[in-house]
């Protein structure tokens, strides 16, 4: 475990293990569980929020059920990878963007955008990530399913 991370303990682990797998548990029944009250788990919830372990929690949609089918990642490249704070900030105005990483390799930017068709992703492409200062071009990387997206596994919990 790393340096930062000391405080936690496998109580901790327990119930970020629990929670990743279904956010919705109430922390009476993670108390029941691992063995630990309630009030502890909010407690350690806390915490490990103010350590900023715990970032928040995200509602997932399937977004292909509410008409935005198309998944695509731009490999972006940028004129000087010193640009990449501020071409950051302004993908982040775009609404379709849902998810950055600075990178190593060929490109600087590593993105992924959700859009309702073939046009609106064209549209989001030429009409507002191209036209970010900073953005010399773009490489698009159409998904056509996406079959895991999960968590890291802290390790199973005995039952």
């Amino acid at each position: 475990m790393s340096e930062k991370n000391l405080e936690i303990d496998n109580v901790d682990l327990k119930i970020l293990t629990l929670l990743m797998q279904d956010a919705n548990m109430p922390y009476t029944e993670i108390g029941k569980r691992i063995f630990v009250s309630g009030g502890t788990v909010h407690v350690r919830m806390k915490k490990m929020e103010q350590m900023g372990i715990v970032k928040g929690s995200q509602l997932v949609i399937d977004y292909t059920k509410l008409g935005w089918d198309i998944s695509a990642f731009l490999g972006i490249y940028l004129d000087k990878s010193s640009l990449y704070e501020e071409v950051a900030v302004e993908l982040m105005k775009i609404p379709e963007v849902v998810n950055i990483h600075y990178t190593t390799g060929v490109y600087s930017i590593f993105a992924k955008i959700v859009c309702r068709d073939t046009q609106h992703l064209r549209e989001v492409l030429h009409d507002k990530i191209q036209k970010v200062q900073g953005i010399q071009r773009t490489e698009t990387i159409i998904s056509l399913e996406e079959s895991v997206n999960r968590p890291i596994p802290f390790g199973e919990l005995k039952e």
